[in-house]
């Protein structure tokens, strides 16, 4: 069997996987570098999924707006891109991305000033 060294310790990280406000800023910015890295974003929902309901306080309602804000603007994407047939899909599809970007921008702002989201809930702004 094999003992730890008496000067061993363990090393440290800055928790930024752990639930809390650290966590919720690295899930905006993925969200954000998603828009040209597909896959962040993906990874930014998993952290999502995986954090929320540990936080608590008004980190939660940051949690519910980044899961919606995933849902929502894939569901519009989506739509803009069968829409793109008839050339308004295009148009659309620049409108998602400035909603998803002004979503994003919110939510950091809100976690900057240590505040919940407003209406976590809503479908737009």
């Amino acid at each position: 069997m094999s003992e730890t060294p008496p000067n061993f310790t363990p090393r440290q990280t800055d928790r930024w996987l752990d639930p809390g406000p650290t966590n919720v800023q690295v899930i905006y910015i993925l969200y954000l570098a998603g828009l040209v890295i597909g896959i962040s974003g993906i990874v930014g929902i998993i952290l999502a999924y995986m954090n929320r309901g540990k936080a608590g306080g008004f980190v939660e309602t940051h949690y519910t707006w980044l899961i919606r804000t995933f849902w929502i603007g894939l569901l519009y994407a989506l739509a803009s891109f069968v829409l793109m047939l008839v050339f308004i899909g295009f148009i659309l599809m620049f409108a998602v991305a400035v909603w998803f970007i002004v979503r994003c921008i919110i939510g950091l702002q809100a976690l900057g000033r240590g505040e919940p989201i407003k209406n976590p809930e809503s479908w737009l702004i």
